[in-house]
Protein backbone atom coordinates (compact mmCIF):
# COMPACT_ATOMS: atom_id res chain seq x y z
CA UNK A 1 0.00 0.00 0.00
CA UNK A 2 1.43 3.17 -1.31
CA UNK A 3 1.99 6.05 1.58
CA UNK A 4 0.52 9.21 0.38
CA UNK A 5 2.70 11.92 0.95
CA UNK A 6 1.84 15.72 1.25
CA UNK A 7 3.44 17.78 -1.14
CA UNK A 8 5.79 20.40 -0.02
CA UNK A 9 4.65 23.43 -1.79
CA UNK A 10 7.95 25.02 -1.84
CA UNK A 11 7.34 26.48 -5.55
CA UNK A 12 4.26 28.03 -4.48
CA UNK A 13 6.18 29.63 -1.28
CA UNK A 14 8.83 30.72 -3.82
CA UNK A 15 6.30 32.97 -5.88
CA UNK A 16 4.40 34.28 -3.17
CA UNK A 17 7.49 35.68 -1.73
CA UNK A 18 8.36 36.94 -5.18
CA UNK A 19 4.70 38.77 -5.18
CA UNK A 20 5.38 40.17 -1.97
CA UNK A 21 8.91 41.11 -2.90
CA UNK A 22 7.71 42.85 -6.22
CA UNK A 23 4.86 44.75 -4.60
CA UNK A 24 6.68 46.29 -2.05
CA UNK A 25 9.50 47.18 -3.00
CA UNK A 26 8.27 48.54 -6.82
CA UNK A 27 9.63 51.41 -5.87
CA UNK A 28 12.91 50.58 -5.43
CA UNK A 29 13.35 48.14 -8.18
CA UNK A 30 11.82 50.91 -10.31
CA UNK A 31 14.79 53.23 -9.53
CA UNK A 32 17.58 50.55 -9.76
CA UNK A 33 16.09 49.99 -12.76
CA UNK A 34 15.93 53.53 -14.48
CA UNK A 35 19.48 53.92 -13.15
CA UNK A 36 20.88 51.05 -14.46
CA UNK A 37 18.92 51.60 -17.79
CA UNK A 38 20.81 55.21 -17.82
CA UNK A 39 24.54 53.75 -17.31
CA UNK A 40 23.63 51.37 -20.12
CA UNK A 41 22.77 53.94 -22.51
CA UNK A 42 25.44 56.04 -21.40
CA UNK A 43 28.50 53.24 -21.86
CA UNK A 44 26.73 52.29 -25.23
CA UNK A 45 26.81 55.56 -26.54
CA UNK A 46 30.47 56.17 -25.29
CA UNK A 47 32.05 53.00 -27.41
CA UNK A 48 29.16 53.40 -30.49
CA UNK A 49 30.42 57.13 -30.65
CA UNK A 50 33.70 56.24 -31.51
CA UNK A 51 34.84 55.07 -35.01
CA UNK A 52 35.44 51.72 -35.55
CA UNK A 53 38.75 52.08 -36.00
CA UNK A 54 39.45 54.03 -33.16
CA UNK A 55 37.60 51.41 -31.00
CA UNK A 56 40.02 48.78 -32.26
CA UNK A 57 43.19 51.11 -31.98
CA UNK A 58 42.39 51.59 -28.37
CA UNK A 59 41.87 47.91 -27.44
CA UNK A 60 45.21 46.96 -29.97
CA UNK A 61 47.04 49.21 -27.64
CA UNK A 62 45.52 47.70 -24.23
CA UNK A 63 46.86 44.55 -25.87
CA UNK A 64 50.08 45.43 -26.84
CA UNK A 65 50.74 47.44 -23.54
CA UNK A 66 49.47 44.01 -21.28
CA UNK A 67 50.46 40.87 -23.33
CA UNK A 68 52.45 42.48 -25.98
CA UNK A 69 52.32 42.42 -29.77
CA UNK A 70 50.94 39.10 -30.93
CA UNK A 71 47.56 39.66 -28.96
CA UNK A 72 47.26 43.44 -30.02
CA UNK A 73 47.92 41.60 -33.71
CA UNK A 74 45.06 38.90 -32.78
CA UNK A 75 42.68 41.29 -31.44
CA UNK A 76 42.75 43.67 -34.45
CA UNK A 77 42.13 40.36 -36.57
CA UNK A 78 39.14 39.26 -34.66
CA UNK A 79 37.35 43.04 -34.32
CA UNK A 80 37.94 43.31 -37.83
CA UNK A 81 36.21 40.06 -38.46
CA UNK A 82 33.24 41.05 -35.77
CA UNK A 83 32.82 44.01 -37.98
CA UNK A 84 33.15 42.14 -41.65
CA UNK A 85 30.22 39.90 -40.56
CA UNK A 86 28.26 42.96 -39.73
CA UNK A 87 27.99 42.58 -35.59
CA UNK A 88 29.84 45.31 -34.41
CA UNK A 89 27.01 47.19 -32.96
CA UNK A 90 25.58 44.07 -31.00
CA UNK A 91 29.38 43.49 -29.72
CA UNK A 92 29.52 46.45 -28.26
CA UNK A 93 25.91 46.36 -26.63
CA UNK A 94 27.14 42.63 -25.77
CA UNK A 95 30.57 44.17 -24.32
CA UNK A 96 28.79 46.84 -22.39
CA UNK A 97 26.41 44.33 -20.59
CA UNK A 98 29.36 42.20 -19.69
CA UNK A 99 31.52 45.49 -18.32
CA UNK A 100 28.40 46.84 -16.49
CA UNK A 101 27.59 43.15 -14.56
CA UNK A 102 31.02 42.23 -13.65
CA UNK A 103 31.84 45.78 -11.95
CA UNK A 104 28.44 45.60 -10.03
CA UNK A 105 29.45 41.33 -9.44
CA UNK A 106 32.94 42.67 -8.56
CA UNK A 107 31.45 45.62 -5.95
CA UNK A 108 29.54 43.19 -4.51
CA UNK A 109 32.12 39.70 -4.12
CA UNK A 110 35.42 41.45 -3.05
CA UNK A 111 34.24 42.61 0.33
CA UNK A 112 32.13 39.48 0.46
CA UNK A 113 34.89 37.38 0.03
CA UNK A 114 37.56 39.56 2.21
CA UNK A 115 34.59 38.87 4.87
CA UNK A 116 34.35 35.28 4.19
CA UNK A 117 38.35 35.09 4.69
CA UNK A 118 38.56 36.90 7.89
CA UNK A 119 35.47 35.32 9.78
CA UNK A 120 35.24 31.95 10.18
CA UNK A 121 31.60 31.79 11.04
CA UNK A 122 30.54 33.88 7.98
CA UNK A 123 32.85 31.54 5.90
CA UNK A 124 30.80 28.37 7.21
CA UNK A 125 27.76 30.32 6.22
CA UNK A 126 28.88 31.39 3.13
CA UNK A 127 30.14 28.42 1.27
CA UNK A 128 26.90 26.28 0.59
CA UNK A 129 25.26 29.62 -0.18
CA UNK A 130 28.07 29.49 -3.34
CA UNK A 131 27.63 26.10 -4.05
CA UNK A 132 23.98 26.65 -3.93
CA UNK A 133 24.06 29.61 -6.68
CA UNK A 134 27.03 27.59 -8.89
CA UNK A 135 24.76 24.73 -9.00
CA UNK A 136 21.53 26.68 -9.88
CA UNK A 137 20.90 25.81 -13.58
CA UNK A 138 21.62 29.33 -15.82
CA UNK A 139 18.03 29.72 -16.66
CA UNK A 140 16.17 29.64 -13.54
CA UNK A 141 18.21 33.15 -12.67
CA UNK A 142 15.68 34.83 -15.69
CA UNK A 143 12.64 34.02 -14.15
CA UNK A 144 12.99 36.25 -10.51
CA UNK A 145 14.90 39.03 -12.91
CA UNK A 146 11.54 39.67 -14.95
CA UNK A 147 8.92 40.29 -11.83
CA UNK A 148 11.53 42.61 -10.66
CA UNK A 149 12.99 44.20 -13.57
CA UNK A 150 10.66 43.44 -16.63
CA UNK A 151 12.21 42.30 -20.00
CA UNK A 152 15.38 44.00 -21.40
CA UNK A 153 19.12 44.35 -20.49
CA UNK A 154 18.16 45.39 -16.64
CA UNK A 155 16.93 42.16 -16.10
CA UNK A 156 20.03 40.52 -18.10
CA UNK A 157 22.13 42.57 -15.69
CA UNK A 158 20.47 41.35 -12.58
CA UNK A 159 20.44 37.74 -13.67
CA UNK A 160 24.17 38.07 -14.49
CA UNK A 161 25.60 39.42 -11.45
CA UNK A 162 23.53 37.09 -9.35
CA UNK A 163 25.49 33.58 -11.85
CA UNK A 164 28.72 35.50 -12.08
CA UNK A 165 29.58 36.94 -8.96
CA UNK A 166 30.12 33.51 -6.77
CA UNK A 167 34.09 32.55 -8.43
CA UNK A 168 34.81 35.76 -7.48
CA UNK A 169 33.72 35.62 -4.10
CA UNK A 170 35.52 32.18 -3.74
CA UNK A 171 38.79 33.08 -5.05
CA UNK A 172 39.28 36.30 -2.95
CA UNK A 173 38.55 34.30 0.17
CA UNK A 174 40.86 31.52 -1.23
CA UNK A 175 43.63 34.26 -2.27
CA UNK A 176 43.38 35.69 1.81
CA UNK A 177 43.42 32.74 3.25
CA UNK A 178 46.23 31.59 1.28
CA UNK A 179 48.19 34.35 2.44
CA UNK A 180 51.22 32.73 4.57
CA UNK A 181 50.88 32.87 8.45
CA UNK A 182 54.78 33.82 8.88
CA UNK A 183 53.50 37.28 6.54
CA UNK A 184 50.73 38.12 8.73
CA UNK A 185 52.73 37.30 11.82
CA UNK A 186 55.18 39.79 11.10
CA UNK A 187 53.06 42.24 10.53
CA UNK A 188 51.48 41.90 14.04
CA UNK A 189 54.91 41.69 15.53
CA UNK A 190 55.31 45.32 13.91
CA UNK A 191 52.41 46.80 15.47
CA UNK A 192 49.82 46.61 12.25
CA UNK A 193 46.57 47.47 12.80
CA UNK A 194 43.94 44.71 11.06
CA UNK A 195 43.00 47.39 8.48
CA UNK A 196 46.79 47.51 7.39
CA UNK A 197 47.59 44.19 7.56
CA UNK A 198 44.56 43.83 5.38
CA UNK A 199 45.26 46.57 2.50
CA UNK A 200 49.24 46.06 3.10
CA UNK A 201 49.78 42.35 3.38
CA UNK A 202 47.05 40.31 2.50
CA UNK A 203 45.19 41.66 -0.39
CA UNK A 204 48.55 42.61 -2.27
CA UNK A 205 49.69 39.01 -1.87
CA UNK A 206 46.32 37.53 -3.03
CA UNK A 207 45.61 39.71 -6.02
CA UNK A 208 46.94 37.68 -8.43
CA UNK A 209 44.34 35.10 -6.98
CA UNK A 210 41.26 37.52 -7.15
CA UNK A 211 42.29 38.48 -10.35
CA UNK A 212 41.79 34.78 -11.45
CA UNK A 213 38.23 35.11 -9.65
CA UNK A 214 37.84 38.27 -11.80
CA UNK A 215 38.54 36.34 -14.95
CA UNK A 216 36.41 33.74 -14.29
CA UNK A 217 33.47 36.26 -13.65
CA UNK A 218 33.88 37.88 -16.63
CA UNK A 219 33.57 34.84 -18.37
CA UNK A 220 30.49 33.42 -16.53
CA UNK A 221 29.18 37.42 -17.45
CA UNK A 222 29.40 36.79 -21.45
CA UNK A 223 27.99 33.15 -21.32
CA UNK A 224 24.91 34.53 -19.13
CA UNK A 225 24.58 37.61 -21.21
CA UNK A 226 24.23 35.71 -24.40
CA UNK A 227 21.47 33.46 -22.15
CA UNK A 228 19.84 36.65 -21.48
CA UNK A 229 18.74 37.53 -25.02
CA UNK A 230 16.07 35.16 -24.15
CA UNK A 231 14.12 38.00 -22.03
CA UNK A 232 14.73 40.94 -24.45
CA UNK A 233 19.07 41.65 -23.40
CA UNK A 234 20.58 42.95 -26.97
CA UNK A 235 23.61 42.06 -28.58
CA UNK A 236 25.29 39.00 -29.68
CA UNK A 237 23.10 36.94 -27.96
CA UNK A 238 19.87 37.88 -29.37
CA UNK A 239 21.13 37.91 -32.87
CA UNK A 240 21.62 34.11 -31.69
CA UNK A 241 18.03 33.88 -30.34
CA UNK A 242 16.96 35.57 -33.62
CA UNK A 243 18.86 33.30 -35.68
CA UNK A 244 17.12 30.10 -34.10
CA UNK A 245 14.28 31.52 -34.28
CA UNK A 246 14.39 32.39 -38.28
CA UNK A 247 16.36 28.38 -38.49
CA UNK A 248 19.36 30.39 -40.12
CA UNK A 249 22.25 28.31 -38.66
CA UNK A 250 24.65 30.63 -40.69
CA UNK A 251 23.45 33.62 -38.90
CA UNK A 252 23.53 31.97 -35.56
CA UNK A 253 27.13 30.40 -36.29
CA UNK A 254 28.27 34.10 -37.23
CA UNK A 255 26.98 35.54 -33.75
CA UNK A 256 28.51 32.33 -32.57
CA UNK A 257 32.27 33.10 -33.51
CA UNK A 258 31.39 37.00 -32.55
CA UNK A 259 30.96 36.02 -29.18
CA UNK A 260 34.14 33.40 -29.39
CA UNK A 261 36.25 36.52 -30.17
CA UNK A 262 34.86 38.56 -27.49
CA UNK A 263 35.18 35.65 -24.98
CA UNK A 264 38.90 35.05 -25.96
CA UNK A 265 40.05 38.91 -25.96
CA UNK A 266 38.71 39.54 -22.55
CA UNK A 267 40.02 36.06 -21.05
CA UNK A 268 43.66 36.52 -22.82
CA UNK A 269 43.24 40.34 -21.29
CA UNK A 270 42.35 39.98 -17.88
CA UNK A 271 45.04 36.47 -17.69
CA UNK A 272 47.72 39.58 -19.08
CA UNK A 273 46.45 41.99 -16.36
CA UNK A 274 46.96 39.02 -13.07
CA UNK A 275 50.49 38.47 -14.94
CA UNK A 276 51.31 42.03 -14.85
CA UNK A 277 50.34 42.37 -11.20
CA UNK A 278 52.41 38.92 -9.44
CA UNK A 279 54.13 40.60 -6.44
Amino acid sequence: MAIDIPRIPLGDWIETGLDYLTSEFSGVTRGISRFTQTGISALNDALMWLPEWALMAIIALLCWRLAGMRLAIGAVLGLLLIWNMGLWFPMIETLTLVVIATLVAVLIALPVGVFAALSDKFYSVIMPVLDFMQTMPAFVYLIPAIPFFGIGSVSAIFATVIFSMPPAIRFTTLGIRQVPTELVEAADAFGSTRGQKLLKVQLPLSLPTIMAGINQTIMLALSMVVIAAMIGADGLGNEVWKAIQRLRPGDGFEAGIAVVILAMLLDRLTQAFRKTKKP
